[in-house]
């Protein structure tokens, strides 16, 4: 009988979903990449990004896909917004630095507002405890361009000036995770002492 509790605890535990991603009050890693702030690339830190105060960090799976593009073109509409409540913004995907700083500029999605850093190894997202997942071979991007990398589960961490997680979203559409980060950090902007 004992044996069968057990087995059948087992099994119980196993049909679980996994706890996916990083959660409220973790640790973020510190991650140093090359990024592209309106077609021009630069090296972000987190480190020294979190210096000036809370930061977003949004992975998503591509650049130039429909939810990736409708999500940063929101943030960049939602940027000031962002600067208004002291965050700062970083994109994170699997691209290369050369198809990020298109998308960077490009006014139509990142439109020079924020930057996007490339992952292409998917360490810093294997870091923060996300999926990467192989992309199908021959998809392209809604330019017509093979998009030829892996991909990471669109998820969106507010990061304290602490550097511990206030916020992880996932699960929801591209433009409603971009509302839910920017009611994380005016919420971390009203429960700050004097503001």
């Amino acid at each position: 009988m004992d044996k069968r509790r057990s087995l059948l605890l087992f099994a119980c535990l196993a049909s679980l979903p996994a706890m996916a991603a990083l959660q409220m009050g973790d640790k973020a890693p510190e991650f140093t990449a090359q990024a592209s702030l309106a077609g021009k690339p630069f090296t972000f830190s987190l480190k020294d990004a979190l210096a000036k105060g809370p930061v977003v960090v949004y992975f998503y799976p591509s650049a130039y896909t429909t939810g990736c593009d409708l999500q940063a073109h929101t943030f960049a509409v939602n940027k000031d917004k962002f600067a208004a409540a002291g965050a700062t913004i970083i994109g994170v995907s699997l691209d290369s630095i050369q198809r990020l700083n298109d998308f960077s500029a490009d006014p139509n999605y990142c439109a020079g507002k924020f930057p996007t850093a490339s992952d292409a190894d998917g360490s810093i997202a294997k870091s923060f405890d996300l999926k990467v997942k192989q992309g199908p071979a021959g998809l392209k991007d809604v330019r017509g361009v093979e998009i030829g990398h892996d991909f990471v589960e669109r998820t969106t961490f507010v990061v304290t000036g602490a550097g511990r997680i206030a916020a992880t979203i996932t699960g929801v559409a591209p433009d409603q995770n971009v509302e839910q980060a920017l009611e994380a950090v005016e919420h971390l902007s009203k429960s700050k002492p004097g503001g």
